[in-house]
């Protein structure tokens, strides 16, 4: 693609994982998870595999030319987070996708069709930038966090690249990005519209509570996934909603408006559209506002990683303000802890952003919100509302 990456290589695994039990005074169920990461990789490729996600979220709708209430436990597998999915009478990880919306596995745990299983005959493909899956689509019984919905599409995917260490996706975006995936079929209805439609939920919402790592920790809890309700326990005041955008292509995903970007008293972009995928590790920007960034904290772009780095700890914070409201990261949250250099093949002095170059094409996608951002504030994924929500994670 011509861009230096960076591979930030989470990978965690479930740790204790127990049965699920309900929280007292709801009707909702947690399922506590660990984050366990081993970098076997050098911190010079997760970069590149979010921009190559970000170029085929573009080229899809753009005209870039590619380069009852459940929870349930996501724990960060190879830079995604993963939930335990039971399809049929097999349990697999599957990575916890907003950017996408079929439901597939294969990657590692092969697929044994069952008595649920019904094959459809019909072929499924899916793109994603830095890997792809295709093989054939069934229905069947799916299970997650306690939530069980029937005849359900799950793709059966024999050949797929760019999946180690995962089993599959269970895509939580909306069901639009489904078109054309499966042979003769207009779109697949998501895990979400057939809990809604089987009135196992009452209402489409998915919470997102995802937790950094503190220091140099690999093994902190880090949140769940909540189906069909709020979870209020999981953040402070009350979550802001913004309406997802109709401007074309991030209407196609969750999609928002950003009022502005600002970086202390500097303000760095105005209003702009963006993508909220917690299948993308970094904070991407866009590139005027990446620069201005980088003037007002007196940064560069690194020649080897890619990253915005600094001689100098930035002591301002980077603010978004969305739907009125400012949700703030401090130079804590968004530079990459010195404590983890080490993990991630960083060395030297200098200090390192989450926040990247998202690139100059203002009318296809360039500005995804990610992991980093969603990290620090509970996230709110209303499909009855078409709306994105966010408050301050506790």
């Amino acid at each position: 693609m011509g861009r230096l990456g960076l591979q930030l290589t989470l990978v965690a695994v479930l740790f204790n994982l127990a049965l699920a039990t309900p929280t007292p005074g709801s009707s909702f169920v947690t399922v506590p998870f660990v984050k366990k990461a081993h970098f076997s990789k050098t911190a010079a490729e997760i970069l590149q595999k979010d921009l190559a996600r970000l170029d085929n979220f573009a080229a899809r709708f753009g005209s870039l030319t590619k380069r009852a209430v459940g929870e349930v436990p996501a724990t960060n597998e190879d830079d995604t987070y993963v939930v335990s999915t039971q399809v049929g009478s097999q349990t697999f990880s599957l990575i916890v996708d907003t950017g996408s919306s079929n439901t597939w596995v294969g990657a590692g745990t092969k697929l044994v069709a069952g008595s649920t299983a019904v094959n459809s005959g019909k072929a499924f493909a899916v793109t994603y930038g830095s890997g792809s899956v295709s093989g054939t689509e069934f229905t069947d019984t799916v299970t997650v966090g306690g939530l069980t919905v029937t005849k359900q599409g799950v793709g059966d995917g024999t050949r797929s690249t760019g999946f180690e260490g995962v089993d599959g996706i269970i895509g939580f975006g909306p069901v639009d990005l489904t078109e054309d995936t499966v042979s003769g079929q207009t779109t697949v209805p998501t895990v979400l519209d057939n809990l809604l439609a089987q009135g196992v939920i009452t209402t489409e919402v998915l919470g997102v509570s995802f937790l950094p790592e503190s220091g140099s920790d690999t093994d902190d809890t880090n949140g769940e996934l909540t189906i069909g309700g709020t979870d209020s326990s999981k953040f402070t005041g009350s979550i802001t909603f913004v309406p997802k955008t109709t401007t074309s292509p991030y209407s196609e995903f969750w999609g928002i408006s950003v009022t502005s970007l600002s970086f202390g008293s500097t303000t760095l972009s105005s209003a702009a559209n963006a993508i909220v995928d917690t299948g993308t590790t970094l904070i991407l920007i866009p590139q005027a506002a990446y620069n201005a960034f980088l003037k007002a904290a007196g940064g560069t772009t690194d020649s080897t990683t890619g990253l915005a780095t600094f001689t100098k700890e930035p002591t301002s914070n980077f603010v978004f303000d969305i739907g009125g409201v400012s949700f703030t990261l401090t130079p804590t949250q968004f530079l990459i802890p010195k404590a983890q250099y080490a993990d991630f093949g960083l060395t030297g002095n200098n200090f390192f952003s989450w926040i990247a170059n998202g690139g100059t094409d203002t009318a296809d996608i360039n500005f995804i919100i990610g992991q980093k951002f969603l990290e620090n504030f509970y996230a709110e994924f209303d499909t009855t509302n078409s709306r994105v929500g966010f408050a301050t994670a506790i």
